[in-house]
């Protein structure tokens, strides 16, 4: 069921279309599907009483089992159109989140993807059919005169709260490792995009990732990070992270913050653009809106116009670079200007380096392993009075090179 409730720049035919590239990824078939232009929902079944009537004939026809709203329904709602419909009846959020749940396969994406159904469940708990299947029991775990229902509610609190509490160390332990990153000088790149962009394609391309890679949106939902080395030997670690959606539902960003933190703590974004695709600007906003959500637009960015081997009209793709800033065609699938894009992160991050002549005291090898593991050393050179070292740092150290005295800083 196609339902378009407000003015914007997705066409009906459009939501309609991601609808059922949203469906055919959890592996259903569908049977038919009705458009409804709807001024004002009601409160009571979201569309007018003949149009649910319309959905009932369909449904006994073709003997569908699911008719899926491309709108949120409210529990009222969904209970009621059930009813009238006469088949289980489910919304966007819950299709979305049926997605994540067939691909989340590490522990804090199955995590995360609890978190969301949780969450998403909690204020839709109300009467009959939305009701926990275990009763709590033991010792204070029941109020005199509580309902099942107030213990359906109390339990799936706990749960999230304790969800809650397992995210915080998942991203305590990604921290960690952002740390120990930082300390050793390795500069982080994280992909983003629209939900099957290339993203994964082009970290295969890159790293021999093994990413999986499939045509179904939201294949990646677990994050995965790999170390690559630039042109220039630099080593840099990019991350693939789990795809965008217009009005992605706020309570999925919520629960996917841990994943997309790699995101903020990342030194250069590479947004990852399907050229190919007909709402390809409405894609590029859908994922700064999350990305500003996120607080995380402000990011150095470089936008990798991907799938130009499929494209026909390169004037299309000359309008797309005018169009988008720091915008580099590519093919990740076959790597046509792979190179390009390789330039564009080496010339980003050695923007942001120091070079450096210095005489190290003999006395102060220390110093010397520190130049190793927090630049690029370039040559260096044994001399009488210490070690002459040619290298490049990063600027936010220099600070610490002035600091030591013993230091014989030749040229910078």
């Amino acid at each position: 069921m196609k339902l378009k409730a407000e003015k914007s720049s997705w066409s009906l035919e459009d939501l309609s279309v991601e609808l059922d590239e949203l469906a055919r990824s959890t592996g259903v078939e569908i049977a038919g599907a009705m458009e409804c232009m709807v001024d004002r929902p009601t409160p009571g079944l979201l569309i007018g009483k003949g149009k649910a009537e319309e959905i009932r004939m369909l449904v006994d026809q073709t003997v569908a089992d699911t008719v899926i709203f491309s709108h949120d329904l409210s529990g009222t709602q969904q209970r009621n159109l059930e009813e009238a419909i006469g088949c289980k009846t489910i919304d966007r959020t819950q299709l979305i989140l049926d997605i994540f749940a067939q691909h989340a396969k590490s522990p804090e994406g199955k995590m995360q993807v609890e978190l969301a159904q949780l969450q998403y469940l909690l204020p839709r708990l109300v009467g009959k059919g939305l009701i926990l299947s275990r009763q709590g029991g033991g010792i204070g775990t029941r109020g005199p005169g509580e309902q099942k229902l107030e213990i359906d509610r109390r339990r799936i609190r706990q749960r999230i709260e304790r969800l809650k509490e397992d995210l915080r160390g998942v991203r305590q332990h990604r921290e960690l490792m952002r740390k120990r990153r930082k300390e050793n000088a390795v500069s982080t790149v994280s992909l983003v995009g629209y939900t099957s962009a290339g993203k994964s394609t082009l970290l295969n391309k890159l790293t021999d990732a093994g990413q999986e890679v499939s045509r179904s949106l939201f294949t990646t939902l677990d994050p995965l990070s790999k170390s690559f080395k630039l042109p220039n030997g630099d080593q840099i670690v990019i991350s693939d992270t789990v795809g965008f959606l217009h009005n992605l539902p706020h309570g999925l960003i919520e629960a996917f913050k841990a994943t997309l933190e790699e995101v903020a703590q990342s030194d250069l974004l590479i947004h990852v653009l399907d050229v190919n695709h007909p709402k390809v600007y409405e894609h590029y906003a859908a994922v700064m809106n999350v990305l500003v959500e996120l607080g995380y637009a402000d990011k150095p960015m470089i936008t990798a116009l991907n799938k130009i081997d499929l494209l026909a009209d390169q004037a299309w793709l000359l309008r797309l670079q005018e169009d988008f800033k720091q915008a580099i065609p590519i093919s990740a699938l076959n790597g046509a200007h792979i190179d390009r894009l390789l330039e564009e992160i080496q010339k980003h991050f050695s923007a942001k380096m120091v070079s450096l002549e210095i005489v190290v005291p003999h006395g102060r090898m220390d110093l010397v392993h520190w130049f190793y593991t927090q630049g690029k050393v370039i040559e260096v050179e044994y001399l009488q009075k210490g070690v002459q070292i040619r290298l490049n740092l990063p600027k936010h150290l220099f600070n610490k090179v002035l600091s030591e005295k013993d230091l014989e800083i030749k040229s910078v």
